[in-house]
């Protein structure tokens, strides 16, 4: 078992590396040199390989034999499509299926707490508003009382990949209130509703995120 402080420098680590990923100071495509990241983050390089290996199981970073780590390309336009696609497959379903499984007020208020959203505000916001939604919809996702869909939600990484793209102003607010729409439909048991809702955020949040490939 590892001490307490070693799981913890770890964890800080890991989430130091996916915020400089997420905010594209480190490049994407860009190789990742295990030394010069550890001298930035003021630790051993133990921990950043540690970290790098939980990213390239996110997704974030990729390894090649003989050559290390560099951080994945971003979404082409037909892998976002497929991406949207899968989730628009999945998540209504865990929607209705939560909103069926008669929660009770803990479950509920849990739910509409990570609903809300962090600001555009402070260090690192692009991460730590990505995290929040992640909670989000696997909170969601792991109340349908499905694990299999719940673990296939998660597998996604949606959030990752997506809000790596660019992050447009349009989701600071916007997608709390769509989020605060899908936990009202669970909340009254309407489970059409609720998938509709959640089908709602999903296109609506594709159609922000289109103006990044139209740019290209």
């Amino acid at each position: 078992m590892q001490p307490a402080r070693r799981i913890t420098l770890t964890d800080d680590v890991y989430a130091a590396v996916q915020a400089l990923i997420m905010d594209h100071e480190v490049q994407p495509g860009a190789r990742i040199n295990i030394d010069a990241l550890a001298r930035r983050l003021a630790v051993s390089p133990t921990p950043v390989r540690e970290a790098l290996a939980r990213l390239e199981s996110d997704g974030l970073v990729s390894k090649t034999p003989l050559v290390g780590y560099t951080a994945t390309p971003l979404l082409t336009r037909a892998q976002f499509e497929e991406l949207v696609e899968m989730r628009l497959i999945l998540e209504p379903t865990a929607a209705a299926k939560a909103a069926g499984a008669g929660l009770d007020a803990a479950e509920l208020a849990g739910l509409r707490a990570e609903a809300d959203l962090p600001g555009p505000e402070g260090a690192h916001a692009i991460a730590t508003f990505t995290a929040q939604d992640a909670r989000f919809h696997h909170t969601l996702a792991g109340l349908s009382g499905n694990r299999m869909l719940r673990d296939a939600v998660v597998r996604l990484r949606a959030h990752l990949h997506l809000f790596r793209l660019h992050f447009p102003a349009a989701h600071y607010g916007v997608s709390a209130r769509e989020h605060h729409r899908i936990v009202d439909a669970v909340a009254a048991g309407d489970a059409d509703a609720s998938a509709a809702a959640m089908r709602d955020h999903l296109t609506a949040a594709r159609d922000r995120h289109l103006p990044f490939f139209e740019s290209r």
